[in-house]
C-alpha cells in the first residue's frame, strides 16, 4: 500500500463536495471538518466541472446520479484537464453498473452513504494517498467487468432498450421498489422526498406503459434489476 506524501497531509488534504442535496453535504463537511479542508460544493455536473477547475483539490467526493447528468461526466471532463485530481464516488446506490460507469471514467474508489464518518474520512485519505477503495463487495463488480471486457473496443455495451429509456435516478428508485421498499423507506434512502420518488414512480410507470407497483416489481424481477 502507498504512503500520502508530504503535499497530501491529512492535515492539509483539500476535498470538493459534489452532490444535489444541500443537507447531505452539511453532513459530510460536518464529519470531515477538522480533519481536512473542504474547499468547495457544487449541486450538478456543470457548476462542479468549473468550480473543481478554479479550486483544483487533491480529492473530490461526488454523488454519481446528480440533475444535469451523472457523476462520471464530471470525472471524465476534469480529469482531461487535471488529471492530478482524484475522484472518490459517495452514492445511495450500489447498483454495478453505477460502479463501473463512474470508475471507467477514472474515479479511484466508490462507497456508499451508509458509510461511517470515521471510514469516510480514511477512505478520503487512502485515495488521496493513489490507494483504490471500494465499499464492501463493490470491488467484485469492478474486477468481474473489466475481466469481462474486451482488450481493445471502444463500443458501449447493449442495453434493455425499455431500461435505457429510465434515467438513472429512475433505475434506482425502481430497483428499490423491486426490493419491496416502501416510498418512505426509499425516500430516507435516497435522501429525497416522498414526492419525489412518487413523481420518479409515476415517469418510470409511463415510460414502461405499465400501471401498478406490482407490475413494475414483476418487471424489474425479470430483468434481475434486484
Amino acid at each position: 500500500m502507498s504512503s500520502p506524501s508530504p503535499a497530501l497531509d491529512p492535515a492539509t488534504l483539500r476535498v470538493f463536495l459534489v452532490d444535489d442535496h444541500a443537507m447531505f453535504r452539511s453532513g459530510v463537511t460536518s464529519e470531515l471538518a477538522g480533519h481536512v479542508a473542504v474547499v468547495g460544493e457544487a449541486d450538478d455536473v456543470q457548476p462542479a466541472i468549473t468550480a473543481i477547475a478554479e479550486s483544483v483539490p487533491d480529492v473530490v467526493l461526488l454523488d454519481v446520479h446528480l440533475p444535469g447528468g451523472g457523476g462520471q461526466a464530471v470525472v471524465a471532463a476534469v480529469k482531461a484537464d487535471f488529471p492530478e485530481v482524484r475522484f472518490l464516488a459517495l452514492s445511495a446506490s450500489d447498483a454495478p453498473e453505477d460502479v463501473i460507469a463512474v470508475i471507467r471514467a477514472g474515479a479511484r474508489g466508490y462507497v456508499t452513504k451508509t458509510i461511517s464518518g470515521p471510514d469516510l474520512l480514511d477512505a478520503v485519505q487512502r485515495v488521496a494517498a493513489g490507494d483504490a477503495v471500494f465499499s464492501p463487495r463493490l470491488a467484485g463488480f469492478v474486477l468481474d467487468a473489466f475481466a469481462a471486457a474486451p482488450t481493445a473496443t471502444n463500443e458501449r455495451p447493449s442495453f434493455d432498450p425499455e431500461l435505457d429509456q429510465l434515467t438513472t435516478r429512475e433505475r434506482e428508485v425502481l430497483r428499490l421498489i423491486a426490493r419491496g421498499y416502501t416510498y418512505k423507506e426509499i425516500a430516507k434512502e435516497l435522501f429525497i422526498s416522498v414526492k419525489t420518488v412518487e413523481s420518479h414512480v409515476s415517469s418510470v410507470l409511463r415510460k414502461l406503459q405499465l400501471s401498478t407497483r406490482h407490475q413494475l416489481t414483476r418487471w424489474a424481477t425479470e430483468r434481475r434489476l434486484t
